[in-house]
């Protein structure tokens, strides 16, 4: 089934301060606290994102992710709960198929994560586990994002047939979950993906000069992919409100992921 022209929320992933208000000035939906040059997950040192959390305006939410590290419930359950207490909306966790991610998945439920909520990323080239979306809905998630993990492979279409970005987006949404897709996107990506109709759309390597993830961002590059999503109410922040979330419900409605 295609949505043409179906609103999506738009992530920008950002590395500092200046990063974060350039792109809430340009109208990114969604701020993304991560540290490029350490992974597709790499994450940024808490102080950092709390002060991303305050550069700002209170209405744009702020995920985080906590990095690329193994599945160990304990591990992952520790990380989790101090970017939480960076004041985030949002804490992203890769999971990747197999008994651990089941386990931490069980883990990560129990948890009491005040306002923010969880969001599974799964990584395309390490395999699309669509069994473990559900298991993510049981355990409170918000959503759940494809995304890539070697950024040499190309981008997400580069690397998922539409067969499967339609299967993972039908998944997340018969579960009552958001469904995001990144993956060393840019603007020319966008109205392909666009009729598949997820929720949300997560950019690094498309907003950097000469697409280089690790580079500065480029405000223009930024402007192009704002322009290129149609804005919309239907957006992932709707789509995370209607989700079950830990137990509790955020704080301030019009920032909950």
């Amino acid at each position: 089934m295609e949505h043409r022209d179906r609103p999506a929320s738009f992530l920008a992933s950002v590395r500092s301060e200046s990063e974060a208000r350039l792109c809430a000035s340009l109208g990114a939906d969604i701020i993304d606290a991560k540290d490029p040059a350490t992974g597709a997950l790499g994450a940024l040192a808490d102080a950092d994102v709390r002060a991303i959390r305050a550069s700002v305006p209170a209405h744009i939410p702020v995920s985080a992710t906590i990095g690329d590290l193994p599945a160990d419930p304990d591990l992952v359950a520790d990380a989790v709960l101090a970017k939480a207490a960076t004041g985030v909306e949002v804490v992203k966790i890769g999971l990747s198929p197999g008994k651990g991610a089941t386990e931490t998945l069980e883990r990560l439920g129990g948890l009491s994560l005040g306002g923010a909520r969880l969001v599974g990323v799964l990584l395309a080239d390490k395999g699309v586990d669509l069994g473990l979306i559900p298991r993510m809905a049981a355990e409170g998630f918000a959503g759940v994002m494809l995304d890539t993990s070697d950024k040499r492979s190309g981008a997400l279409p580069d690397v998922c047939s539409v067969s499967t970005l339609r299967a993972f987006i039908e998944a997340a949404r018969c579960n009552g979950l958001f469904a995001g897709l990144a993956g060393s996107l840019r603007a020319e990506h966008v109205p392909g993906l666009l009729v598949l109709g997820p929720d949300l759309m997560g950019f690094r390597g498309g907003l950097c000069r000469e697409g280089d993830r690790t580079g500065a961002l480029d405000g223009d590059a930024v402007s192009t992919v704002r322009r290129a999503i149609p804005l919309g109410k239907v957006t992932a922040l709707e789509a995370c409100r209607a989700a079950p979330g830990n137990g509790m419900a955020p704080t301030q409605p019009e920032q909950a992921l």
